[in-house]
């Protein structure tokens, strides 16, 4: 059945509902005007379109576990009050197992294409923006797993079970045992703190350290000392800010002074095992 722009534009007129939504409306209703408004209020999707232009700075932190994967996301709201309603929380707990499950990580495509019990995830987001009377999104989805090891959450100002405003998730491969999973827990509070860039030097994107280096260098060249004497002071300044944002370079919070791949040598040596760090996840509201 075609349906005419003009009645999806009459439609979007007095729902505020989105062009697909209102498509589909028609669809199921047999383009009856009155009918579509219905299936449209029934679907929660009426009253969430006209909230949807607004903006989303709150919200929360979700992270689900599954033996040796894991799924992050951040689930957006307008106020810091709806982000710890506990309808909120329980949406969140809803999406974060439906990414889970889903393969992928485009948010787009989850949205249309993953559902929880049946309801697309886009409805069911629509549903609760005209329960919570706030605008909701979905900003991003990643997720991580090891072959071999431990998978370990972290939650910063939790709200509730693997939900807050920080989330951190550690990927140890390998032989991990009572000690290293107290170290890789370690390690997640750490990277909440520390924010790292990257997780290790190779890892890290080559475009910083040049910038880094060039205002190094414009700042070295303004002291006036001879261009090989300038050469050492970026040196020296670039291994310090290596070690400000590299994880493997940075001091453990523990002790302040260890570096991290300098505690992880000591303890594959101390438990004659092997382990490392296969990566980590960080999310927090706002950035």
């Amino acid at each position: 059945m075609s349906i005419s722009a003009s009645l999806i534009k009459e439609l979007r007129n007095k729902t505020g509902a989105g062009m697909l939504d209102c498509k589909k409306a028609l669809l199921e209703t047999n383009s009856n005007i009155d009918d579509a408004v219905a299936w449209l209020r029934k679907k929660g999707l009426a009253s969430a379109g006209k909230k949807a232009g607004r903006e989303t700075s709150e919200g929360v932190i979700a992270i689900n576990i599954d033996g040796n994967n894991a799924t992050i996301i951040e689930l957006n709201s307008e106020t810091d009050f709806v982000g710890k309603n506990e309808k909120f929380l329980n949406l969140a707990k809803k999406v974060v197992k439906s990414a889970h499950d889903y393969e992928g990580v485009e948010v787009e495509k989850f949205l249309e294409s993953g559902n929880h019990d049946s309801t697309p995830i886009n409805e069911l987001i629509a549903e609760h923006i005209s329960i919570i009377g706030e605008n909701i999104s979905l900003k991003k989805i990643n997720k991580i797993g090891v072959s071999k090891g431990k998978i370990i959450p972290y939650i910063h100002n939790k709200l509730a079970d693997n939900i807050g405003k920080i989330g951190v998730v550690v990927a140890l491969e390998g032989d991990v045992n009572d000690e290293i999973e107290e170290f890789g827990r370690q390690l997640a509070m750490h990277i909440a703190a520390s924010k790292p860039m990257a997780l290790n030097v190779e890892s890290l994107d080559k475009d910083v350290v040049e910038k880094e280096k060039d205002i190094l260098r414009d700042q070295a060249l303004q002291s006036g000392k001879p261009a090989n004497v300038v050469e050492k002071m970026i040196e020296g300044r670039i291994r310090k800010f290596l070690e400000e944002i590299v994880l493997l370079e940075q001091a453990f919070v523990i002790d302040g002074k260890t570096k991290i791949n300098k505690v992880i040598e000591d303890l594959k040596s101390k438990n004659n095992c092997d382990f490392n760090i296969s990566g980590y996840l960080r999310y927090e509201i706002g950035e």
